[in-house]
């Protein structure tokens, strides 16, 4: 179990990070530009006294997850996307993950976006110690099924440690067979993904979101200072380049790339082309019933 303070941080980056996600979803309508979204959801975290547990999503239509708009990003929403907002914020590594989305104008895909959401708010209704990772997969699939529509089977949502944002357990969205139990003082990410596709998704290009994945010598002054600078600022979390405060970081943070010591994460699309919708709250697992930290 964690500590009075350890879960006051907890609770603290849960609920910035729900009002982050919030701030992004009301700002998004035809022309309103994704890099603006992005900067005003991590600005608001920092604003807040949070570090970014990872750069703010801002995943379109067939793409589940994985883009984020780099600083010369000039696309803007249009009419009919289905935008999914999915943000993290952390007080010294405890994290508060969430996601919502949203769409465009239109009311077209709005039973997919309610699917997931009421996936999720189903399983917040139960979740809790002794919980098994099948009972909540089971429960998201029937769910998502009866509204007419498939979960995404290889997306999963994630226990979550101190600095470590997908740790140890996958909390899949379908009954993978996991008898696990949850258990008191764990943090687990609760993200039903719903499709009106096939059900899967598929690795794309490289986004703009990097890891760290190994340190080697980097005989750079520049590269290494910018490398020093990323440890600091971000620790073991994902960052990308525009979150950085540093003059030189597109370009540097190619060069640790082509190096071997950093990783892009591939944006990932659904198989058919068909359209996705995330929701995801946090919860900590304190007794028979779990707290969802991120509410507002």
């Amino acid at each position: 179990m964690l500590s009075s303070d350890d879960l006051e941080k907890l609770r603290k980056a849960g609920s910035v990070a729900a009002s982050a996600r919030d701030i992004g979803m009301d700002m998004v309508a035809e022309g309103v530009k994704l890099y603006d979204v992005a900067e005003e959801v991590e600005s608001y975290i920092k604003s807040k006294g949070c570090g970014l547990a990872f750069p703010c999503n801002i995943s379109l239509n067939e793409i589940a997850a994985h883009y984020t708009p780099s600083s010369n990003d000039k696309s803007a929403f249009e009419i009919g996307d289905v935008v999914k907002i999915d943000c993290g914020a952390h007080i010294d590594g405890f994290v508060g993950d969430t996601a919502g989305t949203v769409e465009v104008g239109t009311n077209r895909y709005r039973e997919l976006i309610d699917s997931s959401r009421r996936a999720r708010d189903l399983v917040m209704e139960f979740v809790g110690e002794g919980t098994t990772i099948s009972e909540i997969g089971t429960a998201i699939d029937s769910s998502i099924r009866s509204d007419g529509f498939l979960p995404v089977k290889n997306l999963t949502g994630h226990e979550i440690t101190r600095f470590n944002l997908h740790s140890g357990l996958a909390v899949s969205n379908y009954d993978d067979g996991n008898k696990t139990a949850l258990t008191a003082g764990m943090i687990i990410a609760c993200e039903p993904f719903a499709t009106n596709g096939g059900g899967m998704i598929k690795a794309g290009r490289p986004g703009n979101i990097y890891r760290i994945v190994r340190e080697r010598p980097i005989h750079d002054p520049d590269a290494r200072d910018f490398f020093e600078y990323v440890k600091a600022e971000f620790s073991s979390f994902p960052f990308c380049a525009r979150s950085c405060d540093h003059p030189k970081a597109e370009l540097l943070t190619k060069k640790l790339i082509r190096h071997g010591i950093l990783s892009s994460y591939a944006i990932l699309t659904e198989v058919r082309g068909g359209c996705v919708t995330q929701s995801e709250h946090t919860v900590y697992i304190s007794g028979p019933r779990g707290e969802v930290t991120t509410l507002p």
